[in-house]
């Protein structure tokens, strides 16, 4: 896969993504979704707006905020043992694409939020994450 090579007219995921409904849906499945996909959500949020992410890099994490957003998925989130899998995969998909961007400083803001979030983790679990 080439990032550089993302087709920005292709809105497939665009339509779905904005930054209130991304909130709504964290909010509304932080606790079942669990720290790690919250996590990955966040940091890709950060990431897609620091001026060191290319405009492909942040179609992409558009992208896979979209799918995470999107109400129907490949593995219905009914399905017990699959919840959010396929979000996962494609969060963790899109981080690891634009990896070479996610800055220290993403990190704290990601882990700030989730700590507003989730006020019991322990962030040092969170590098364990990567």
């Amino acid at each position: 896969f080439d990032v550089e090579k993302v087709d920005l007219t292709d809105g497939k995921y665009r339509g779905v993504y904005s930054e209130s409904r991304l909130w709504e849906k964290i909010k509304k499945v932080a606790k079942i979704a669990g720290i790690k996909v919250i996590y990955y959500v966040l940091v890709l949020f950060y990431a897609m707006k620091s001026e060191n992410v290319t405009m492909a890099e942040k179609a992409l994490i558009i992208a896979a905020l979209g799918y995470f957003i999107l109400p129907l998925d490949l593995v219905p989130d009914a399905v017990p043992m699959f919840v959010f899998a396929d979000d996962l995969s494609a969060l963790a998909w899109a981080l690891h694409t634009v990896w070479k961007n996610i800055t220290p400083e993403i990190k704290q803001q990601a882990q700030k939020k989730l700590l507003e979030l989730f006020p019991d983790v322990n962030t040092a679990d969170l590098d364990k994450l990567w």
